[in-house]
């Protein structure tokens, strides 16, 4: 049975293609902190800190071990929205690590068995890696960087059969804005919801052998923004 890794399973964008992932039968190997609600014969959860790199490196070593394994997902990151000059060393250093880094190192450890496989990798971005927004210099240089990678990635592999799509989503429901003082806009048409993300994941696994989606930019129609107290 094909296998798939996704990062960042314990909430938000990462659970959504997980649980799209598992409904289509793939075992699928979520790294995150936390568990989340994901409860799945097939699913496993691996506990792991992706900001870590030398947990990452550990890691790396075990997954390589896979068989099967035919979809990595990096969906793991995390933001600050503020002046860069009040960013700590730690939010820059670990942000840099979760949002670009492991995705990137995770690649270059699986690459010979997803080559093996045919079979895609899965970077989710954010509209951040395709306009610039102030308060966020830091984010947007991770996301943009992340996109440029696969990108890039994509025709370095693409005679070997891996398929490397771009996912740019917009503004989406989750709680990666809990700790922020602002959050997504209250109407349906100003926000993505994870079920939009994970019916664009369906998409993908729909579409014919032969053919790749390199890059997917998911808007809402309106543009929406809650201020919170």
């Amino acid at each position: 049975m094909a296998t798939a890794i996704v990062t960042g399973t314990s909430s938000g964008i990462g659970e959504a293609i997980a649980q799209v992932l598992l409904q289509n039968g793939y075992n699928v190997i979520g790294l995150s902190r936390r568990r989340g609600d994901i409860h799945h014969p097939l699913f496993e959860h691996l506990p792991c800190d992706l900001s870590d790199l030398a947990v990452v490196d550990i890691l790396q070593k075990k997954l390589v071990e896979i068989e099967d394994l035919k979809i990595l997902v990096n969906a793991a990151g995390f933001g600050r929205f503020e002046p860069h000059e009040e960013l700590s060393s730690k939010t820059i250093t670990d942000m840099i690590a979760l949002n670009l880094t492991t995705p990137i190192l995770l690649a270059n450890a699986l690459m010979r068995p997803l080559k093996k496989s045919k079979g895609m990798i899965l970077n989710i971005t954010s509209i951040e890696a395709t306009r610039h927004s102030k308060f966020s210099a830091l984010y947007s240089a991770t996301k943009a960087g992340l996109r440029a990678f696969g990108l890039t990635l994509f025709e370095e592999t693409r005679n070997s059969g891996v398929k490397v799509v771009t996912i740019n989503p917009d503004m989406t429901e989750t709680p990666f804005f809990d700790g922020f003082r602002f959050g997504v806009g209250k109407e349906d048409d100003t926000k993505l919801l994870t079920s939009d993300i994970a019916q664009a994941i369906q998409y993908l696994l729909d579409t014919r052998d032969g053919i790749c989606m390199t890059e997917m930019t998911i808007r809402s129609q309106r543009f929406g923004i809650t201020k919170k107290e």
